[in-house]
């Protein structure tokens, strides 16, 4: 107790106050806020859909072939009348759960020399991720749509939300009809895009929400993501409603 008859802080209780300021001064100059409905929510209001879309080897293709990918690709871009982003995200392979699986396997196998053989075979891709620093691409494509206030942001009005979000989110909050209308604009441009790509002869899906969350884990945190994978969503605390839409660890 102290001169006022309050309790003194622990220090592990100021060690975790410490961290929870740090991850809200990290959460100030983040874009979004959020996400709900396998749509990713930003402070300013506006929504984003991100699409994983696979790849082919167009090298491969005949020339016939590649004519007709390029009239398709001319004939999605045609299609655009709003803005679409295009993202190449490389990283290194990852392989872990390919491992776990093969170790799960091989732990019910009865004949020792097959369970001999397939530890070395784990042992040789491990190291053979290891030491060769193989990466993988991922593709995506993002869908906006802007809700028109945020369309008319100046450089200053954009600088005061990031210095304070609060304010930002609190409008974002209060607004539950504008974003069941800019989510069926939304949609609409996503049946758009996936019809345009998938004439290309492209496999493209929408993350969902925990994908989403999976992704942006994964590129704010390259290194613990290795060693620290994320969690099912029952560990997580995600609200429902566009109110509440922040996502934050229990």
């Amino acid at each position: 107790m102290n001169l006022f008859g309050t309790k003194k802080p622990s220090k592990e209780a100021i060690k975790q106050k410490l961290m929870q300021n740090k991850a809200l001064s990290t959460q100030r100059y983040l874009q979004f806020a959020g996400v709900r409905d396998n749509t990713l929510i930003l402070k300013d209001g506006g929504l984003r859909s991100v699409l994983e879309v696979s790849s082919i080897n167009f090298n491969l293709k005949s020339e016939e072939e590649q004519n007709a990918i390029i009239g398709s690709y001319q004939q999605f871009l045609n299609a655009l009348s709003f803005p679409v982003q295009l993202l190449v995200r490389s990283r290194k392979l990852d392989i872990d759960t390919y491992l776990a699986d093969m170790k799960s396997r091989m732990k019910k196998l009865e004949n020792q020399l097959l369970k001999d053989q397939m530890a070395e075979y784990i042992e040789y891709i491990q190291k053979l991720v290891e030491y060769s620093d193989i990466m993988e691409k991922r593709f995506f494509i993002v869908v906006p749509v802007n809700p028109p206030r945020a369309e008319k942001k100046t450089l200053v009005s954009k600088f005061l939300s990031y210095v304070n979000p609060d304010d930002t989110v609190l409008n974002i909050l209060k607004r539950r009809g504008e974003f069941k209308q800019l989510k069926k604009q939304l949609d609409d441009r996503l049946e758009v895009v996936l019809t345009a790509i998938g004439n290309c002869g492209l496999k493209v899906e929408p993350l969902k929400t925990e994908e989403i969350i999976e992704l942006f884990y994964q590129v704010y945190n390259p290194q613990l993501a290795r060693t620290q994978k994320l969690g099912e969503l029952e560990d997580l605390s995600i609200t429902q409603g566009p109110e509440e839409n922040l996502v934050e660890e229990k």
